[in-house]
């Protein structure tokens, strides 16, 4: 499973991932204090996306995605093009 090494390319094949089959897709984060990383996971059982890093800005940006995936996630309606991903 290979990470991915800029966070557009990710936060991108992430929000395809979650927009072909919704109730597939899981997202699990990680954060290791030891080494100081974070890592988003997001998979569907057969295709498995990753991003590790150890910078505060991405962070933030990992914060977002997870913020907006989790609102999809609940949400009743169809989003067929309702995320933008900055």
């Amino acid at each position: 499973m290979p990470f991915y090494q800029t966070w557009e390319e990710f936060a991108r094949a992430a929000e395809k991932l979650y927009l072909t089959d919704p109730m597939k897709v899981r997202v699990v984060l990680k954060y290791r204090h030891c080494d100081g990383n974070l890592c988003i996971k997001v998979t569907d059982n057969a295709v498995c996306l990753q991003y590790k890093t150890d910078q505060a800005q991405d962070v933030k940006k990992i914060e977002k995605l997870h913020g907006k995936l989790m609102r999809l996630m609940v949400s009743k309606e169809t989003h067929s093009g309702a995320m933008e991903t900055d």
